[in-house]
Order: C-alpha cells, then sequence, then structure tokens
C-alpha cells in the first residue's frame, strides 16, 4: 500500500518553499553568524539562521505553514478527519532558555509544545501528537502518517517538522568539535563538523491516488539501535535502508535518487557512505545522491521533512541541486554519484530519504513520482 502526498510548505534561511529550491538549484549557502546567542558562550560562530528573532518562533513558522499546505491540498480540518503529527527535536526551548538567562517567565507552559501553533492555525484539527525522536522525527511522522490513512484513521494528516538553533545545542556542537567550523561539508574529505539550521515544513497526507497529488509516499523503514548516544550505528542505518525498500516493495536498482543525512561529521558521512555503496553495490550506474545540510544547516526535527519536500520537487522537475560545500569526496563516498557544483537535469522516478538521529533512531522514506 501507499499515501499520497498533497501539499508541501517550508520555511528555512532562504525563505519560503520557492525561495529555498530557487537558492538549492543555485548552489547557494545560507550560513551566516550566529543572531540569537553569543558565540563566545558556545564556542560556534556560525549557523543558518531565519531572519526573524521574535519568541517563539518554531511554533509561529509551523503555523505559517499549516496553514500554506491546508489551502494547497484544499483540505478543510471543520470538513474532514484531520490529524496532526509534528516532529521536532528541541521544541521550543530557546524561549526556556531566555527565560532562564533573564530570570523571569512570562508564558504559559502550553506554548512549549505546538498543539496550540496547529490548532490556531487550523480550526478543527483532531490530535496533536510531537514525536520528539531527535533528527529523524519527520520521518518517523511520516510513517505514523500512513499507517493513519492506510488504516481509515484519518482523511488527511498533517505532518510537521520544526525547531530552531538552542544555545545549549550550539554548546554541545562548540564542546565536541575540536575547533569551529564555519560551514557544513557533507562528505567532504576535509569536513569539520555540523551547524544548526532554523527550519519548518509540513506536508498534507491523503489516502493514495495515483497520478494526483505531488509524489506518492511508498514507506518508511524504521530502526533504532540504540548502539550509542550519538555515533551511527552501520547495521541499524542498514536495517532502516532495507526495511524501507521492503515496505515500498522496490528493489536498490529502483532506486534513482538518494537524499543523504549527510551532517558534515566525520563519524557520520563516513557510516552513511558505507551503507549506501554495500545497498547499491549491483545497481550500476546507481542513484544520484545529494544532501541539504550543506546549504541549510541541520533542521533537527525539521530536516527530514526538508529533504523529503526537496525530494518531491525533484520527483517533480527532474531537477537535483547539488551538495554544497563538497570539494574532495571522503574515500568511502568516492564511489557514490554526488551531485557536485551545480544542479542536473534527471528523471528520478523513485527516490530514498535517509534521517538518522541520536541514540540510534533511524527513519528511510522511498517516494514516487505521481
Amino acid at each position: 500500500m501507499a499515501a499520497t502526498i498533497t501539499a508541501s510548505a517550508v520555511r528555512t534561511c532562504f525563505g519560503d518553499g520557492p525561495a529555498t529550491w530557487d537558492a538549492l538549484l543555485r548552489g547557494d549557502c545560507g550560513v551566516a553568524p550566529l543572531r540569537r546567542v553569543d558565540p563566545r558562550r558556545v564556542g560556534v560562530e556560525h549557523g543558518y539562521p531565519i531572519a526573524d528573532d521574535r519568541p517563539f518562533g518554531p511554533g509561529r513558522w509551523l503555523a505559517d505553514c499549516v496553514t500554506e499546505a491546508l489551502a494547497a491540498a484544499g483540505v478543510d480540518p471543520r470538513r474532514r478527519r484531520v490529524v496532526s503529527l509534528v516532529g521536532t527535536g528541541l521544541r521550543e526551548s530557546a524561549e526556556v532558555e531566555r527565560a532562564a538567562l533573564g530570570g523571569t517567565v512570562d508564558f504559559p507552559a502550553e506554548r512549549l509544545h505546538f498543539g496550540p501553533a496547529v490548532t490556531d492555525a487550523a480550526p478543527g484539527v483532531g490530535r496533536v501528537v510531537t514525536l520528539a525522536n531527535a533528527c529523524s522525527a519527520g520521518g518517523h511522522a511520516l510513517a505514523l502518517a500512513q499507517d493513519l490513512v492506510e488504516t481509515g484513521e484519518a482523511d488527511a494528516v498533517l505532518v510537521g517538522g520544526t525547531d530552531a538553533s538552542t544555545a545549549s545545542m550550539l554548546a554541545m556542537i562548540g564542546r565536541v568539535a575540536a575547533s569551529p567550523t564555519d560551514r557544513v561539508r557533507p562528505f567532504d574529505a576535509d569536513r569539520a563538523g555540523v551547524l544548526l539550521g532554523d527550519g519548518a515544513v509540513v506536508l498534507v497526507v491523503e489516502a493514495d491516488r495515483p497520478g494526483t497529488g505531488l509524489a506518492r509516499l511508498l514507506g518508511t523503514g524504521l530502526s533504532c539501535d540504540a548502539g550509542h548516544e550519538t555515533a551511527p550505528d552501520r547495521d541499524g542505518i542498514l536495517r532502516a535502508v532495507c526495511d524501507a525498500h521492503r515496505r515500498a516493495d522496490r528493489r536498490p536498482e529502483q532506486v534513482d535518487l538518494v537524499l543523504a543525512h549527510g551532517t558534515g561529521t566525520a563519524l557520520n558521512d563516513e557510516t552513511e557512505a558505507g551503507v549506501l555503496a554495500e545497498v547499491f553495490a549491483g545497481c550500476a550506474p546507481g542513484p544520484l545522491v545529494t544532501a541539504l545540510k550543506g546549504a541549510v544547516g541541520h533542521t533537527s526535527g525539521g530536516s527530514a521533512l526538508l529533504s523529503v519536500a526537496v525530494a518531491i520537487e525533484a520527483l517533480r522537475t527532474g531537477r537535483v541541486p547539488p551538495v554544497i560545500g563538497l570539494r574532495r569526496p571522503t574515500p568511502e563516498a568516492a564511489g557514490l554519484r554526488l551531485v557536485r557544483d551545480r544542479a542536473v537535469v534527471a528523471r528520478p522516478r523513485v527516490a530514498q530519504v535517509d534521517a538518522f538521529g541520536f541514540g540510534g533512531l533511524n527513519a528511510v522514506t522511498l517516494l514516487e513520482a505521481s
């Protein structure tokens, strides 16, 4: 079985969905000096921020995307059974930090999750469920959304992912990095670590109607290997990839495009590249491979759905954006068909989207052109 993605709305450091897509095709990089945190306090100097310093950014960006996606899909939650699933890693933690540093708390606790943001933007929506599966949260939400529409539990599902940089996460990055990096370089031999980005994405998932909508959601493979707090586990990632192919009823040679997780960290890129090389070893010439974090940073709970949204555009338009920051591929990635330097024209039919979170939370999604 499958489902249909009928609408997509995006917010990144580049702007809305069309602005983000155009920037990716041009090969732009959205890195900039930190806006909301003193770099001296966290040991990080750069990020990929949305130019918006007002409070409760993730909730507001999410609400804007909900409004836009519902309008694009023509879905009215007051007339249909609509539920919402929101993937996040950090929620509104930036406001907690701001309150702690300022010594005052002047907002209700319920604003720290995204229920009010969704229900205000989508009157009539049913349940709003938050999934906190770290950087793969959006992929897990997408898997549950497909289950809900396939079993008839919902007519449509608003699948969202949103996060903003927080001082605590920036400090963690600054602590583990040997020295601050100035940009993310996925799969590059000289990569020096990850940087955070702001972002929000909302997709509308409905029952499968081949030939309609933006793309078909074929299936999502999940695994939780719990091998290490932060380091990826090769076998766990491989299980998620194989599970995705099984659920989607597609063979590796049918995959034309991979949106890699590609964090620009030493272990993630090495491990992911090794798994991709193994899975597609007998599939000459193999799928095109690209990754977004060199352009938009790591958008945490929004990163999986952002890759899905970009994969959808690639399936629809036949254009694949390049890996920004990639100059000299790491040896493990040398055999992959990495899209470098400029966007390429292709005709992908099936796309794979990788998302891996701390603690071994892995989600791999397969999409097919409508």
